[in-house]
Formats: C-alpha cells, sequence, structure tokens
C-alpha cells in the first residue's frame, strides 16, 4: 500500500479544522449579550445622568449655571421619568449672545430629549452657553433622580445639588448623597479659586465637608479664616437639604388624625436680574403654600429700598395665590420677575 505523502496529511488535516471552525459558528446564535459585554461592548446602561426611570412626572428646573457670558438655566418636562421637552429659562442675550443663544440653544434642547442625560456635544460656536446647559441640565436630572428615589423609598442613596452661593470671593456650591435620612456625602462642587483663595479653599472646604456630614444639617461653624466660603457653603447645603423628597430628612409630619400631610421646605433656583440675584424659600404643606420668603434680594443704595417695600407684598401674594402667578409690584419689576422665577422653580420641585 502507498505511503500518504506528509504534505497531503497536513493538508487534509487544516480543512478538516476549518470546516468544524465554520460549523461551530454557523450554531452560535445571532445575539449574544454576555459576548458584548465580555468584549468591553455597552448594553443599555442606567448611566450616571441618565434620565431617572422612576415614574418622575411634571416639570423640573435646573440650578442656573453662571457663564463668562451670563447665566444658563434648564428646565425639564418629564413624564414616566423621561424627559419629553427641554428649554433653557435663562441663557445669555445681548449683543452677540442673541444670535449665538438664537442658534444654539433649539439644538440643545433637542439633543436633550434625544440623549435622556446631560451626556451632550457642545454647540460648535457656543462653547460656554454648551457647558453652561449641560451643568444646568445636569442639575435638573439630578432633583428628578432624587425626587424618584424619594417616592421609591426613603432608604435609596439620593444626590442633592444645592443652588450657587454667590460670595465676595466667588461662588460656592454644594452636592449631597443622602440615604436613610442621614447625609452620607458632602462635596464643593464649585468654591471660590484663584490666588489667596485656593489655599482658604483647600484647608476648608474638606473640614466644611466633614462637618456638614457629622451634623447631618446646615447647622455647621464656619472655618475660621474663611468667613465667606463657609456662609456660602451652609447656604448651598441648605438649598440641597431643602431639595429632599418628602419623607426625607428635610420633611416634617404635621396634623393629626386620620391623615398627615407632609410639610416641606423648597428652595427655588437663583434668578438673575439686572440690579441682583432673587431666590425664594417656600413652604408647602397639604398642596399649599404656608410661607414664602426671599433669602436673597438686590440690595444696596436704592435697592434696598425697593427690596423692603416690595417683597414682603410678594411674600404675601405667593402665599395667597398658592402658584407664580403673581402680580409685579410696581415699581420694583425686576424684582418682582425674578421673584416669580424663583418662586416657579420651587413650585416645580413640589411637582406644583
Amino acid at each position: 500500500m502507498r505511503k500518504s505523502h506528509p504534505v497531503r496529511r497536513a493538508v487534509l488535516a487544516g480543512a478538516a479544522t476549518v470546516s468544524g471552525i465554520v460549523l461551530l459558528l454557523s450554531l452560535k446564535p445571532a445575539s449574544d449579550p454576555g459576548s458584548a459585554q465580555a468584549a468591553g461592548g455597552q448594553l443599555p446602561p442606567a448611566a450616571a445622568g441618565q434620565a431617572p426611570q422612576g415614574g418622575v412626572n411634571g416639570a423640573v428646573t435646573g440650578d442656573a449655571a453662571q457663564t463668562q457670558y451670563g447665566a444658563v438655566q434648564v428646565r425639564l418636562t418629564m413624564s414616566g421619568g423621561k424627559i419629553t421637552q427641554a428649554e433653557a429659562v435663562q441663557a445669555p442675550k445681548g449683543g452677540r449672545s442673541d444670535q449665538i443663544t438664537a442658534s444654539s440653544v433649539p439644538r440643545l434642547n433637542q439633543a436633550a430629549v434625544a440623549a435622556q442625560s446631560a451626556d451632550i456635544d457642545a454647540v460648535s460656536g457656543a462653547t460656554y452657553t454648551s457647558a453652561g446647559y449641560k451643568k444646568s441640565l445636569q442639575s435638573a436630572l439630578d432633583k428628578a433622580k432624587a425626587s424618584a428615589g424619594g417616592a421609591q423609598g426613603s432608604g435609596n442613596a439620593q444626590t442633592l445639588t444645592g443652588d450657587v452661593a454667590q460670595t465676595q470671593y466667588g461662588p460656592v456650591q454644594v452636592r449631597i448623597t443622602v440615604a436613610g435620612g442621614k447625609i452620607t456625602k458632602a462635596e464643593a462642587v464649585q468654591a471660590p479659586k484663584g490666588g489667596r483663595s485656593d489655599q482658604i479653599t483647600s484647608t476648608s472646604v474638606p473640614r466644611l465637608n466633614q462637618a456638614a456630614v457629622a451634623a447631618g444639617n446646615a447647622q455647621i461653624d464656619a472655618v475660621s479664616g474663611a468667613t465667606y466660603t463657609s456662609a456660602g457653603y451652609k447656604q448651598s447645603l441648605q438649598s440641597a437639604l431643602d431639595k429632599a423628597p418628602a419623607g426625607g430628612g428635610s420633611s416634617q409630619a404635621a396634623g393629626s388624625g386620620g391623615g398627615q400631610a407632609q410639610t416641606r421646605t423648597l428652595t427655588g433656583s437663583v434668578a438673575q436680574t439686572q440690579y441682583g440675584p432673587v431666590q425664594v424659600r417656600i413652604t408647602v404643606a397639604g398642596g399649599k403654600i404656608t410661607k414664602a420668603e426671599a433669602v436673597q434680594a438686590p440690595k444696596g443704595g436704592r435697592s434696598d429700598q425697593i427690596t423692603s417695600a416690595s417683597v414682603p407684598r410678594l411674600n404675601q401674594a405667593a402665599v395667597a395665590a398658592g402658584n407664580a402667578q403673581i402680580d409685579a409690584v410696581s415699581g420694583a419689576t425686576y424684582t418682582s420677575a425674578g421673584y416669580k422665577q424663583s418662586l416657579q422653580s420651587a413650585l416645580d420641585q413640589a411637582g406644583g
């Protein structure tokens, strides 16, 4: 019998191997989610910043983000935990900014709805507006996430970002994590910087963070040598705590008998006006505004007189109306407009 040639045997063995591989591949399912993960592919994730899927409904207004050309503030309309509409209630204006805002904001609004998150591309030629938009958008999503967490149970961890507190040396903004009604983490996402401020911030902020966690509230001592930073930190921290949904640490049960009404304190976003910022804090019980106050209002010179005369009347009007559809006070047009804007922001957080 003739012996097989070695080369021929190698060719036959190779063909058999190839046939086996082809057969195995033909038996593999067309879709293999597990292999996509193993290969580093991405399945649809609940990524950070994504619209919370907790049945959140209604309007949510993000914090105003300050940019080099003016404030940007985003309001979302949500249904079933999804963004159905996005709009900028504040955006840079005046001169060249009008054109940039008109062309970029509609595109950013569309991108927010399409992405369902703050992970959207900046619009070319509108770098600052885009950055501010994304920051305020993320703030709105944080608030919606906190509301969804509150609805699902007070034991869930919630991330709450306080409003920006303006100080003599720069803005301060605090973000906290709350679980089981307690602050588990506190951090300053904005703090004064540049020159001497860098040193003050680096020494004071870690101590303020620790104090916030230890106290569980905004009643913390100022850090020596950092008076302005401490005051801004406490203001923003209180704002973050105010945003905790009903059933969280900042809500109080009121009433007796068969039902209990939840009393909540809600701080609206800062509204920038021509004469200074306006910010409103309301107390809501049984779905009604029981108290309204301006925690920030224009001051200095003529503004002191206008503020002292108009703000008490605006506070009364807010309680009487139960909404932001209140009349402007004569002679205080800008203050009234800012008050109504911040009041609406606070009501958005209450779902009103």
